[in-house]
């Protein structure tokens, strides 16, 4: 609970020096110091003063010591027994004096610190002073040695340090990490501290009903627990307990539950205390149940009642620099996710726990958290007493914060630990330490009982990689080059992790890279950031490649060098597409896949990385793909070889689908070859697969698998469409696989209507099958990308103004993919 008086300091007289490891303070006049516009962590400082951090040459952050220093009046919290400085994240060696007086000893990023400085310490004027010693330097002390290796983790010995790996993996993340006062710095002061909520437990029952009981210290005066849900007021007065708290327990006989955004509404309801004349927010709660579904060897995730097939990506920070990332970026990031279809970010354990913004916004917008605890792939000293006892503290104040969030799904001990140590090489007996298998999930039933516990984001069956039992990071179809029926060969349970390529980003993202436009991926400035495992003979740019060859059936190094523009085009669109068709395997109604979250949400630094954003949040060809078999209402089409083609249905909302079904084989030269159409309905939260075959009145090869004479079709297509006739969904399916030439010209057309909100629909069409349609609009975002466009079926797009704009309507190109023709608006 805050104070009733707050002074924030992030904005001041804050200073910046930089001096070799070990090194004393710089003198107050020294020139080392820089003056700072706010409180930032060293690398977002630095960045606001103009370094250039990637130069070559550049000097490591973790090998120097960093100081810094704020001056800060407190004229009103002079006398106040309660002041207090308030620490919440200090990366991560750090000590601190306040006026020349030891303040604390910090060694743990993933903590906050509460520091008294009432009476003696606290003046009118102030003088704050921290130190943030060389991570370099700690790391030569000597340790016992791991038991395994982690071969993406520069330094082993950071098993040791409570400190993000962020900046300290180079085989995929640029070499700044986390150093400094990396999240707020204030002082605190008031009688609010007389009330402090230690436990808050919300629950939807079987019945419909909603539940909360909140756990405080509080002032003996009468107080009450208030719930704000649509629109009455639930009330429950706090009553006396043992151990000298209060206890409140509130109870809604029907309440309005939270639902992922796929499947129903994520309704929030306010909560607060009320002391006589005072009220307290809590924040926003949500009534929702969660199970994990384990009895058959797999892993999924039921949201009340309801098993929700789990897709998005790994999150990755808004700024790699700025840990604490502003709340409005932080949101438009999360809203992106949602526009994809995604439903489940994870933060993963190579990062920092992400801020209340975060919390917030996929509360918000229902989209599930699967959050790992701040451990990833090492060896870490588990039987230390110290270094358990700070692990202890870390995790119980996060989860304190959790508490309230209806969108953390799943807690989980680490990423991908336990599949190291196997695939070191290291005995059964050390996949699970007892920090991941007693300790936590102990931990995490006291705090958050209604919140599943994993031990590993690998865990299950005779091995922690094993992709068809319990959780997995499945690259099947990825890194080890399998084709891409081993998505559905490999029946990955649910997949943490999945499906990493080297996703080449826009223009303007390869401009931002150093080099610009200039560079071929073959050179030595694009191969720094192509992500790789240390030491391994390959990169994903490789990986990429191989799956360009299979799927457009040309010589990817030849087209690099014989036509590096149409080798790009090709690139954006071979990763999308080796994604795209995993998903429609793993969504088919018969698949045993529970979820898949592919790695990663977006890049760290420009250039073509695992993120389906680039480094400033602009979606990829890659998220434009795969939002279209992420949405609720899916229409899949998968070649099931003599079996003929198989339809897949989806719709995972609250209300049934009744629309319209339209088959369609298309020739080259925009010609139909037949056509068929009939009524759909779709009931509410259900799937369904059927052949195609079944709505046709004769046999027709539509796979080409009993190749009778010459295949005489390009496309099959499947559309949904509404009572309005309106387009809901489709499925394209081309037998003899996508092509690699263009022909001349498809016969794109464009009309632009301005609606009353200024902003714009488009009505696209085209002559002949148009594949991976991209509209050029600087000015503009577009509805969606990367769409297929059928002969003669138009499809209607919205354009809205991007900040900016100054056009009075559209203008840019049009292109389709197999086509050399463009369309100018």
């Amino acid at each position: 609970m805050a104070p009733e008086r707050t002074q924030a300091l992030d904005h001041g007289a804050w200073r910046l020096a930089a001096v070799p490891a070990g090194a004393p303070e710089p003198a107050p006049d020294s020139p080392a110091w820089q003056c700072l516009a706010e409180r930032a962590p060293v690398a977002a400082a630095l960045r606001a003063l103009g370094h250039d951090l990637l130069a070559p040459g550049a000097k490591r952050l973790d090998a120097q010591d960093w100081w810094y220093e704020l001056h800060f009046d407190a004229d009103q919290a002079l006398d106040d027994p309660h002041a207090q400085l308030c620490f919440d994240g200090l990366a991560t060696q750090a000590q601190a004096w306040l006026n020349g007086e030891p303040l604390l000893t910090a060694a743990n990023q993933f903590r906050h610190w509460r520091c008294d400085v009432a009476g003696r310490l606290l003046r009118l004027g102030n003088r704050l002073l921290l130190r943030f010693a060389s991570m370099d330097a700690a790391l030569t002390q000597r340790r016992p040695r791991p038991r395994w290796k982690a071969p993406m983790v520069e330094h082993q010995q950071l098993r040791w340090w409570r400190s993000s790996l962020l900046g300290r993996v180079p085989g995929w993340c640029p070499p700044l990490p986390p150093i400094g006062p990396w999240a707020p710095v204030r002082l605190e002061w008031g009688t609010g501290w007389e009330m402090e909520v230690q436990h808050t437990q919300v629950e939807l029952a079987a019945d419909g009903s909603g539940h909360i009981t909140v756990l405080a210290k509080l002032p003996d005066e009468a107080a009450e627990l208030l719930l704000h849900h649509e629109g009455e007021v639930f009330s429950a007065l706090f009553e006396g307990q043992p151990n000298g708290l209060r206890r409140a327990q509130l109870q809604v006989p029907q309440c309005l539950p939270w639902w992922p955004h796929t499947h129903g509404k994520p309704a929030l309801h306010a909560l607060a205390v009320r002391q006589g004349e005072r009220v307290h927010e809590l924040g926003r709660v949500g009534f929702r149940r969660l199970q994990a579904i384990t009895q058959d060897g797999g892993f999924g995730l039921e949201v009340n009642g309801q098993r929700v097939f789990c897709r998005g990506a790994v999150w990755t920070p808004v700024d790699v620099m700025q840990p604490d990332a502003p709340a409005q970026a932080v949101r438009e990031a999360v809203q992106r996710c949602v526009r994809a279809g995604m439903n489940m970010l994870r933060v993963p354990g190579t990062g920092w726990y992400e801020n209340e913004h975060f919390l917030q916004a996929c509360s918000e917008a229902g989209v599930l958290v699967w959050q790992d605890f701040m451990f990833a792939n090492l060896d870490y000293p588990a039987d230390d007493a110290g270094f358990i006892a700070e692990v202890e503290v870390e995790v119980q104040q996060q989860m304190q914060r959790w508490q309230t969030h209806p969108c953390m799904a799943v807690l989980c001990g680490n990423s991908e630990v336990e599949q190291q140590a196997a695939m070191f090489g290291a005995e059964r007996a050390l996949w699970r330490p007892r920090l991941f298998h007693e300790q936590l999930p102990a931990w995490c039933a006291t705090q958050l009982p209604g919140v599943p516990y994993w031990p590993s984001s690998a865990h299950g069956g005779a091995f922690a990689h094993q992709a068809d039992a319990g959780t997995c990071s499945y690259y099947g179809v990825g890194a080890y080059l399998r084709d891409l029926g081993d998505a559905r060969r490999a029946a990955p349970r649910f997949a943490t992790e999945c499906l990493a390529f080297a996703n080449v980003p826009g223009d303007a993202a390869l401009q931002r890279m150093p080099g610009g436009m200039g560079l071929q991926v073959h050179h030595p400035q694009w191969k720094a950031r192509s992500p790789r495992d240390l030491g391994a003979g390959w990169d994903f740019d490789d990986v990429r490649d191989h799956y360009l060859t299979r799927l457009f059936g040309v010589d990817a190094l030849r087209l690099r060098y014989e036509d590096a523009g149409r080798y790009l085009a090709l690139s954006r669109v071979a990763s999308a597409v080796a994604m795209h068709e995993s998903f429609v395997e793993w969504r088919r109604a018969d698949s045993a896949c529970n979820g898949a979250l592919v790695l990663m949400a977006r890049d760290l630094w420009a250039g073509a990385g695992w993120g389906l954003e680039d480094e400033l949040g602009t979606p990829k060809p890659a998220w434009h793909v795969l939002a279209q078999a992420w949405q609720p209402l899916h229409l899949g089409l998968t070649d099931e070889g003599g079996n003929g083609l198989a339809l897949h249905l989806v719709n995972e909302g609250a209300q049934p689908v009744r629309a319209q079904l339209e088959l369609a084989a298309w020739r080259e030269g925009g010609v139909c070859l037949w056509q068929h159409q009939q009524a759909c309905e779709l009931g509410p939260r259900s799937q369904r697969s059927q052949g195609v075959m079944e709505a046709l009145p004769h046999f027709n090869d539509l796979t080409h698998a009993y190749r009778f004479g010459p295949l005489r079709h390009q496309a099959v297509s499947a559309v949904l469409r509404g009572a309005q006739g309106q387009w809901l969904a489709q499925a394209l399916y081309l037998p003899g696989g996508w092509p690699a030439a263009q022909q001349a010209d498809v016969g794109l057309a464009a009309t632009a209507t301005q609606l009353a909100d200024s902003s714009f629909e488009l009505q696209l069409s085209a002559r002949e099958l148009a594949l991976f349609v991209q509209l050029e609009l600087p000015q503009w975002h577009s509805s969606a990308q990367y769409i297929h466009l059928l002969p003669g079926q138009p499809r209607m797009l919205r354009l809205q103004r991007r900040a900016g704009c100054t056009e009075r309507a559209p203008t840019g190109l049009v292109h389709a993919l197999n086509a050399r023709a463009e369309l100018r608006l």
